[in-house]
């Protein structure tokens, strides 16, 4: 069974509700919880948060706008849009406005989905070929793309719920390090291996294009056999989706970024949320930031297999999010203050 659905059933049913998961993929689940209230959920996607607070946060363009006029840093970004879109919006912005926004900004720039998640198709994008190549597998299935200045620093996660910080860890790109005899093909392979023993849902696809060109631009390929501790990037996105790693700073936690991540989230309407923003050090005062996005529906599977403390914390956030429906508290309301706290 999936990881949040085993999660969601075993708190639930200790709680007294009476659980159903859909046997064939074991995302989707139905909550009838003691009182009678019933509640759905899909895969990390549960009824905790509204559904036009949800929608905002998963289109990185609307919810950047937003928290931008509440005050907060942000990308630098714009979004445009695929040719059949584009004969139906005013002001329509096509690919080619993307590449020479992206030469205003500067290169590198990020280019990503509108609204996929999963860090699906993020790439830092050095030149023009490479700007098509990526707007155009975009293009494919979604309707719009964001082009971003890129911003250089560490990536974290802040998970939020309520008026507490859950969690909070440095995202890592993907990597390898060389032991001297293996090529980075089978270093990628063997870290693959362990994700599988461990349960981990991590996609690795060594045909992605960015995987090439991430090598490409350090002169590897996927035969290279990397020295003895060697670290390589095959990534320039910290998903762990992806396999990256994480490092935990939940007990470090600086409180201004506790705070930062608690009033970003219920300035989007919403309770539960994993704040993502690139900065320089979360264990001190806030300085300068930049938010990438907020999710909406956070994946926890990555951080939980850090070990039991984290495991931990992530069941007892299920829980509380579980009593919470249990008890029929409604999603938050929008509170816009000001990012100066």
């Amino acid at each position: 069974m999936r990881a949040t659905a085993s999660i969601l059933k075993k708190l639930a049913t200790q709680m007294g509700a009476v659980v159903f998961i859909e046997p064939e993929y074991e995302l989707v689940g139905h909550i009838t919880f003691k009182n009678g209230k019933k509640s759905v959920f899909n895969n990390t996607r549960l009824d905790i948060n509204g559904f036009g607070s949800s929608h905002l946060a998963s289109d990185k363009g609307y919810c950047n706008y937003f928290l931008k006029e509440f005050g907060y840093a942000v990308t630098e970004g714009k979004t445009f849009f695929n040719e059949k879109i584009c004969a139906y919006i005013p002001n329509p912005r096509n690919i080619h406005d993307g590449w020479n926004y992206a030469q205003e900004l500067g290169l590198p720039v990020i280019v990503k989905p509108l609204s996929l998640s999963l860090g699906v198709l993020v790439a830092k994008v050095y030149e023009k070929e490479e700007f098509y190549e990526v707007a155009e597998k975009i293009f494919q299935t979604q309707s719009g793309l964001l082009v971003e200045r890129f911003y250089s620093g560490d990536d974290f996660r802040i998970l939020a719920f309520d008026d507490e910080v859950v969690a909070a860890y440095q995202r890592i790109p993907l990597s390898v390090i060389g032991d001297g005899n293996s090529t980075i093909m089978q270093l990628v392979e063997n870290k693959r291996q362990k994700f599988i023993k461990n349960n981990e849902k991590i996609l690795i696809d060594l045909e992605d294009f960015r995987i090439h060109r991430k090598l490409q631009r350090q002169n590897l390929s996927l035969e290279t056999v990397l020295p003895q501790d060697t670290l390589v990037y095959l990534l320039d996105n910290a998903n762990l989706s992806n396999g990256g790693d994480s490092v935990d700073f939940t007990d470090n936690i600086h409180p201004d970024f506790q705070k930062l991540a608690i009033n970003i989230t219920k300035d989007l309407g919403l309770r539960l949320s994993g704040v993502d923003i690139i900065t320089t050090d979360i264990t001190k005062p806030l300085g300068d930031y930049t938010v990438i996005e907020v999710n909406s529906a956070p994946g926890l599977g990555h951080y939980m297999s850090l070990g039991e403390i984290q495991t931990k914390r992530v069941e007892n956030l299920y829980l509380k999010v579980l009593q919470a429906l249990e008890n029929g508290q409604s999603p938050a309301v929008v509170n816009c203050t000001t990012a100066a706290h």
